[in-house]
């Protein structure tokens, strides 16, 4: 008999440094220009990449120091667990915070980092770098979340 996958058994909490790691499907939708309404709090995604994301793997360039080169960067963290509601609906980290189960798609079910990418949930080919963009405000999208 085989014991539930970590995300299962564990909370966010629980989790080692490479569970927690391996929950990001890779998908780059954090990694949006994110504008927030402050008279509502809504959070609106647009479709302008941070300048370290690479827009083909949708992976952080510089993973390690992003927080430190980023101002803004949101380095998530189990502590900050009920602030997840601004991650999109897709996210293991909020599906997980939820009590909900990953994705078909997500590497961790597949075994495929790929997967994310041919679901057509990832930012892969959907984005621009912040340097061609004069105006953030009018790249709102409705697709992230």
């Amino acid at each position: 008999m085989t014991s539930a996958p970590f995300w299962k058994r564990k909370t966010l909490a629980e989790m080692d440094t490479r569970e927690w790691e391996s929950l990001c499907d890779g998908c780059g939708k954090c990694c949006l220009v994110k504008l927030e309404d402050e008279r509502t709090g809504k959070v609106h995604y647009t479709d302008v990449a941070c300048r370290l994301l690479d827009t083909d793997s949708c992976r952080c360039r510089d993973y390690a120091h992003r927080a430190r080169r980023i101002a803004g960067c949101v380095k998530l963290s189990a502590k900050d667990v009920t602030a997840f509601h601004w991650l999109p609906s897709t996210c293991a980290y909020r599906l997980v915070a939820e009590g909900k189960d990953l994705s078909w798609w997500h590497p961790l079910i597949s075994g495929d980092p790929e997967s994310v990418h041919r679901a057509g949930v990832s930012v892969k080919g959907r984005v621009l770098r912040e340097s061609d963009v004069a105006n953030v405000k009018k790249r709102i999208v409705r697709w992230p979340a």
